[in-house]
Parts: C-alpha cells; structure tokens; sequence
C-alpha cells in the first residue's frame, strides 16, 4: 500500500511556497491537493508541529509558511509528515531450519537502510523554493 502523507504535505507547502507571504485557506489547500480537507488538515498540523506552517483556525482558517521557501528542504517535509519508510522487511517468523530465512532479513534491513540514507540525502538538496522555481517554469 502506497503512503501519500510525503506527496500531499509537499503540494500543500508548494502551494504556501507558491503564495508565499499571502494567507492561503484550507478550502483552496484541499481543492487544489484534490483530497479530503480533514486529511489536509491533519497534514497541516503535522506541518505546524514541525515548525514548517503556521495556520490560523476558525472560519478564516489560513495557513502561511513559517519560514523562507528556500529553507524548507523535501527532507524536513518527510520526517514532519510522519510518511514510513519507502521499503522495509517483512515480520514474518524466521524458519531455523532455512539459512535463506536466517540470513535475509540482516542481509536486506543493511541494503534497505543504505538505500533509506541514500533516498533522505537526495531529498536534502531540494527546497520549497526549487519546487515552485519549476512549477513556474513548466506554467510557461
């Protein structure tokens, strides 16, 4: 089953990258992720306990960054929306008596984290500011 948490949250600050400094309303978040506005909500305090967002709430609900686009990293939006890990190993008991059983799990939690790390590094070297930088430039 595929985790969209990481996808959403990050439309939702490309959104707020893209109206930086303007108020924008969780009606408009929503309509434009194309979700449910509970879940978007739930995104968005995510982001706010993160430090990322700053919302407001009541009938004029809006949400605003909490910092420069160019600061908030596609990583800091993993870790805040609380998405899993993209692979993991499977609990299922190991059989003793298969060396296969006994040895994989070590074997593919060592290349799972690697990749893990490898897959974190790259979402370090993106920002909020990137993103709407391209956003802009296929508008064109």
């Amino acid at each position: 089953m595929k985790s969209v948490q990481f996808s959403v949250a990050a439309h939702i600050l490309a959104v707020l990258g893209f109206h930086y400094g303007e108020e924008v309303s969780s009606k408009i978040l929503a309509d434009s992720v194309n979700a449910d506005a509970t879940f978007v909500r739930k995104s968005l305090s995510k982001l706010s306990k993160a430090g990322l967002v700053v919302t407001k709430r009541g009938k004029t609900g809006a949400a605003t960054l909490a910092r420069a686009p160019r600061t908030i990293t596609l990583l800091d939006i993993y870790r805040a929306s609380g998405a899993s890990p993209a692979l993991g190993v499977h609990s299922y008991h190991v059989e003793p008596a298969c060396p296969v059983s006994c040895g994989l799990k070590p074997c593919l939690s060592d290349l799972l984290s690697q990749a893990q790390d490898s897959f974190e590094k790259s979402l370090a070297k993106t920002t909020i500011a990137d993103l709407v930088s391209k956003i802009r430039h296929n508008e064109r």
